[in-house]
């Protein structure tokens, strides 16, 4: 994975309440953040971007704004700091460029081991078929 540079400005963190169980605490602190990140309004290149937006994940919106919800510790600098590590992740996963293929000619001998061997079964087959049924 290659190091993914994000500019601060172009990230919009919310502290939020976070959701489950803490007692009186969860009630009163916003510890829970909420991450947005708008790819089309990003510094990424434009290639990226579109790798981005073709990219298949649930927390990509149909507008191309990735939605993180970081609610795991107690802490708010704690779940910034994970919701930007899992923000890097994403983007250095989806911009990936796809590997191209070789195009391999088969051999001769590759092909007739095919052929024998579906021959083989057909036999297998044939043979097991009921001939007294007729």
């Amino acid at each position: 994975m290659e190091k993914v540079i994000i500019a601060e400005d172009e990230v919009q963190m919310i502290a939020i309440r976070a959701q489950g169980s803490g007692g009186q605490h969860v009630n009163k602190v916003s510890t829970a953040i909420h991450l947005r990140f708008d790819i089309r309004a990003s510094s990424l290149a434009e290639e990226d971007k579109e790798r981005l937006l073709q990219y298949h994940d649930h927390r990509i919106s149909r507008d191309g704004v990735i939605v993180i919800k970081a609610q795991q510790f107690r802490s708010q600098a704690k779940n910034k700091e994970a919701a930007l590590n899992r923000l890097k992740a994403l983007i250095s996963v989806g911009t990936v460029a796809p590997k191209k293929r070789k195009v391999v000619k088969r051999s001769k001998a590759s092909i007739q081991k095919r052929l024998a061997n579906k021959n083989q079964r057909s036999q297998l087959k044939r043979l097991r078929k009921n001939d007294w049924n007729e």
